[in-house]
Parts: structure tokens; C-alpha cells; sequence
């Protein structure tokens, strides 16, 4: 059995001017491909006492987005092994 490892860095960055926390989620595999997703969420001022609710959200939005990216590039190789390109 062939095992492979992939490394997700997560990187989260807040704003207190604006409330405002980024996330990007960055997967690096060994033969050196590289795919990064981003997230956003502003976070009320309520939440103020559990800052990690924006760090959650932006987390999340940012690995959904590195999710959607992934599949696309599936789906373009698929689709290059067929001989029909899906980008224009």
C-alpha cells in the first residue's frame, strides 16, 4: 500500500480596526504543488469574548474554498484525459 501525505498550513490573520479575520488555508504536497484557499468573516462585537467564532468561520470558509479548487482541478484533468478542456 502506497501512503501520501499532504500538509494544510492554516493562517489567520484579524484586523481589530475592521473586525475583520482572514484565513488561507495553503496545501503543499511532496511534488511540490501548491493550492491556496481563502476565507473572510467579520466578527460582531458581541463575539468579542470568544474571538475564536471569526477564527471558525474564516477557517472554514477558507478550507471550503481549497475544497472547491481541489475538485475543479479533478475535474480539469479529467477532462484533459479525455481531450476535451474545460478552461477557456
Amino acid at each position: 500500500m502506497q501512503v501520501k501525505q499532504w500538509t494544510v498550513e492554516i493562517y489567520i490573520t484579524e484586523d481589530d480596526n475592521d473586525d475583520r479575520t482572514v484565513a488561507r488555508a495553503v496545501l503543499m504536497n511532496r511534488a511540490g504543488m501548491r493550492r491556496e484557499g481563502v476565507g473572510y468573516a467579520r466578527r460582531n462585537p458581541v463575539d468579542r469574548p470568544v474571538p475564536e467564532i471569526g477564527d471558525e468561520l474564516a477557517v472554514g470558509r477558507a478550507l471550503a474554498d481549497l475544497s472547491a479548487k481541489l475538485t475543479e482541478d479533478a475535474a480539469e484533468d479529467v477532462a484533459q484525459m479525455a481531450g476535451q478542456s474545460r478552461r477557456v
